[in-house]
């Protein structure tokens, strides 16, 4: 630069451009250490076993890995009642017990045990559709019971409770 000029803006911009890379270049380069162990691999534009997963995706995954499948159908039954079989019919009944393909289901009255009886083959229908088709293989339907005094496998005849109020 001269010295009947006055500096301009820009010249003092690319002089200390230039002096920045000057010293940078002057300073020694770091090394990089080599990490022992596999080098990672990267997944590309989608996500990989390692990036946050959404939590219904990682719970699949689980139910998958542990073998619960079968668990899982089975307390959906019990569990998803209501969406399962209509909320009409599931207000008058409920799921007692499934076991080995068995569903016993209690109604509220006699009268909804014959009308669930004549839609079993309907319930069942839904079942298989929106559950799997070995979850529940019978549907067992019972009314109302009056509490049983009877307990355990066996018992002996006689007039039950009242024996032994004296």
């Amino acid at each position: 630069m001269t010295e009947d000029r006055p500096a301009r803006p820009s010249d003092i911009a690319r002089a200390a451009l230039d002096a920045a890379r000057a010293a940078s270049a002057a300073r020694p380069q770091p090394t990089r250490r080599r990490i022992a162990g596999p080098r990672r691999a990267w997944t590309g534009p989608r996500p990989g076993a390692d990036d946050p997963q959404p939590l219904g995706r990682l719970v699949d995954s689980l139910v998958t890995d542990q073998d619960w499948t079968t668990r899982t159908r089975v307390g959906a039954v019990f569990g998803r009642w209501s969406a399962l079989v209509g909320p009409e019919i599931a207000a008058h009944c409920r799921p007692q017990t499934l076991t080995e393909g068995e569903l016993l289901v209690v109604a509220e009255s006699t009268a909804w045990a014959t009308q669930l009886r004549l839609l079993a083959p309907s319930i069942l229908g839904k079942l298989h559709a929106q559950v799997g088709g070995d979850v529940v293989t019978r549907l067992r339907v019972v009314g109302p019971t009056a509490p049983s005094w009877k307990k355990g496998p066996r018992s002996v005849r006689g007039r039950g409770p009242r024996d032994t109020y004296g």
